[in-house]
């Protein structure tokens, strides 16, 4: 395990309100993207995963987190920019993601940022001729930088996961 594990605990400040929500926020190449602080449940640093076989290329493999199986998504692949060279600098986000939890391989974290609704943005609609799915939720410009919010039940809906992982793993009860 990474020094970088850092559950998140009831005792982490998180200010969630009508006025304010938190993302966590990290990048991937060149790009910063965030995601609700509330669905995050463990920030890691990256250790190898077991390949399963015919599985899609994001798809990096499971890992075993406390009892749990956890399949691990490379966002860079997800969103068809090639497959991470993984190594120890780069970090894995454990999320809720539609009744499961999920790891996500990005390149770092960056910060924990407060939005208002106001704040963010609308992505820019695009002609889905390919049938992808659109996984921004939307945009907010922060000083120099831009931060693209990403929606999980788009990322990782349902049928993602059933085609990512086709068996039933049952998560400990406690």
């Amino acid at each position: 395990m990474s020094s970088l594990a850092a559950p998140l605990s009831d005792s982490t400040l998180i200010h969630t309100s009508a006025e304010f929500t938190q993302y966590l926020t990290f990048t991937v190449g060149a790009e910063e993207y965030g995601l609700p602080i509330m669905a995050i449940r463990e920030i890691r640093g990256w250790t190898d995963a077991t390949r399963l076989p015919n599985r899609p290329d994001y798809m990096r493999g499971v890992i075993n987190l406390r009892g749990m199986i956890i399949p691990i998504f490379d966002l860079r692949c997800r969103f068809g920019q090639g497959v991470t060279d993984a190594h120890d600098k780069h970090v894995v986000i454990i999320l809720s993601a539609e009744e499961r939890t999920v790891g996500v391989l990005v390149d770092a974290v960056s910060d924990i940022i407060d939005a208002r609704d106001s704040d963010i943005r609308p992505a820019p609609q695009q002609d889905d001729q390919e049938g992808r799915q659109h996984f921004v939720s939307g945009l907010i410009a922060l000083d120099r930088r831009m931060v693209v919010l990403l929606d999980i039940a788009r990322l990782f809906g349902r049928d993602e996961l059933r085609e990512a992982i086709p068996m039933t793993v049952e998560e400990p009860r406690g």
